[in-house]
């Protein structure tokens, strides 16, 4: 399928709709009990098992619209139906709970191996949205991969020391605002390295 452009609005509302819509339903049914078949679930994991094909149809859309989906997107959108699959079938909310590190620490680990061999792989995911010097990317990587892994602890700190709550709202909107500041504080960087005026 030939990849065809979207207003950014619409591509923004496709993937982060589904996530507020997460954080709303499950502010919204947090104290509530629903059973189904003699189990009783939380609202964490009821939202969860209404979030995941809520996600995937919103992914669904974004390939059927634009003709591609990015990769990083299909290993989530992997890790999330295997967690969240899981923390239905279980009835435990560890397993999408885990879901944020697992993301962060495979992400991390991937960028790892490529700078151990030399070679910025973030480049080959982010060249046409910021063309940088290789020298550029080399430290881009290095710091996207402290990041990553710093993420990923910070998921375990806050899963295990703070209240769902908490949890909830660093996993829906925390982690989106932690982002976008870290890339913002790259600025310099990508500012001294671009090459986008001699395109």
């Amino acid at each position: 399928m030939a990849q065809r452009h979207v207003p950014q609005w619409l591509k923004s509302v496709l993937e982060l709709g589904p996530v507020f819509g997460f954080l709303i339903a499950y502010f919204w049914f947090k104290d509530d009990i629903f059973t189904l078949g003699g189990q009783d679930y939380s609202a964490f994991v009821a939202v969860t098992a209404v979030f995941v094909p809520v996600f995937l149809a919103s992914m669904l859309a974004i390939w059927w619209l634009t003709g591609a989906i990015g990769r990083m997107q299909v290993f989530t959108a992997v890790v999330l139906i295997v967690m969240g699959g899981l923390t239905v079938w279980f009835n435990d909310d560890r397993f999408v709970k885990l879901k944020p590190t697992l993301i962060y620490g495979v992400f991390g680990a991937i960028l790892g191996v490529g700078l151990l061999l030399g070679r910025s792989w973030l480049r080959y995911v982010m060249e046409e949205l910021m063309p940088l010097e290789d020298e550029g990317w080399m430290q881009l990587t290095r710091r996207v991969t402290g990041f990553f892994f710093g993420m990923a602890l910070l998921n375990i700190a806050i899963w295990q020391l703070m209240s769902e709550q908490t949890f909830v709202l660093w996993d829906t909107v925390g982690q989106l605002v932690a982002t976008f500041a870290f890339f913002i504080a790259q600025a310099g960087l990508i500012q001294k390295y671009s090459t986008a005026e001699e395109d």
